[in-house]
């Protein structure tokens, strides 16, 4: 398996767990620095995996439209591009996104990671 395969795998398993709303899960696939930048700015690890696991933010289903774009960087840095189709709800409210998503991932012991998050609504 390449690595572009192997980080492919890996953002479908951690999508699995974001639809499944396991916060310990999800916390374990990210860095500890690991942070999200939205259209209202930074958003750290902590608020997120928060939200999620006191029922705040749940997510339902999340997808790609279309096909990813994957770059390697060297052996252990990869960068995944694409646009994705959500829905969940937010304080008990429905939601529904189309977004275009960019994640970094790295290795880390020998273990992938997703180490930063970008998204931005399809326009």
């Amino acid at each position: 398996m390449t690595i572009e395969d192997e980080v492919r795998a890996f953002s479908a398993v951690r999508d699995e767990a974001l639809v499944g709303n396991d916060a310990a899960r999800i916390a374990g696939y990210l860095t500890d620095d690991w942070v999200y930048v939205g259209p209202d700015g930074v958003t750290p690890k902590a608020d997120i995996i928060g939200w999620i696991a006191s029922g705040r933010l749940a997510h339902h289903s999340m997808g790609a439209v279309g096909a990813e774009r994957v770059a390697r960087v060297g052996d252990d840095t990869v960068v995944v591009s694409a646009r994705k189709a959500s829905s969940g709800t937010w304080d008990g409210v429905a939601y529904t996104a189309d977004e275009w998503i960019s994640e970094v991932y790295v290795r880390v012991a020998a273990r992938w990671r997703c180490a930063f998050s970008q998204k931005s609504p399809v326009g």
